[in-house]
């Protein structure tokens, strides 16, 4: 017997703030709760750390399950641990945030979990704390792509000025002025032109840029 026995035990959990990027918008991977409390809730992605795991081992087999994908980028973002945050039992929660890119996500999954994709700005009320959890991991997010290049992992290989600044300005939630963007992103020695042009849009076309280092 060890003193630990003398002390009240707690259940811990990962919560995954899951970031994508399409259509302009800045989302995040939801899914319906399939069990109480909350059950049919809409939550974030999480489960209980297990006993063979570290907090980072669990963190990235839930992200595995959910999204179909390894080596994703991720950081620990925060631990909520409110006494009543969880109105089952005393649940400690680590949270993460995850960036990937949704044409890598394996969207048959979510079906299997009821998941879908939502635009942060639209997003619904969420079980417990899982929209403070949000909120403080776009925060996060956005002071982070301002010095770091780790909007790479949201983008695809090749990209337009005008899609990365849509890009910042979702992640931001506020308009960016167009000159001032591109000054800015002309002194990052991260972010380089290429020779090819996407003429997508216009018979102009457009300058295509590149990530010179994948921040993943």
């Amino acid at each position: 017997m060890t003193a630990y026995t003398s002390y009240p035990q707690f259940y811990v959990s990962v919560d995954c703030v899951i970031f994508g990027f399409a259509d302009g918008h800045l989302k995040v991977l939801i899914h319906q709760r399939p069990y109480a409390p909350g059950q049919g809730e809409m939550s974030l992605i999480g489960g209980f750390v297990q006993t063979n795991e570290s907090i980072d081992t669990s963190a990235k087999r839930i992200l595995k399950e959910f999204t179909g994908l390894d080596n994703v980028y991720m950081q620990q973002l925060a631990t909520f641990g409110e006494v009543e945050r969880d109105p089952g039992e005393r649940v400690i929660s680590i949270v993460y945030f995850a960036l990937i890119n949704v044409n890598d996500y394996d969207s048959t999954l979510s079906d299997i979990h009821n998941a879908k994709w939502v635009d942060v700005d639209s997003l619904p009320t969420l079980c417990f704390d899982h929209n403070d959890m949000v909120q403080k991991a776009r925060h996060t997010v956005g002071e982070t792509i301002k010095t770091e290049p780790i909007g790479c992992n949201l983008l695809p290989r090749y990209f337009t000025l005008s899609l990365l600044q849509t890009l910042y300005e979702s992640i931001l939630g506020t308009p960016i002025d167009k000159r001032n963007f591109r000054r800015s992103i002309s002194e990052k020695d991260y972010i380089q032109a290429t020779d090819m042009v996407d003429r997508s849009s216009s018979r102009r076309g457009a300058t295509l840029y590149k990530f010179t280092s994948r921040n993943t």
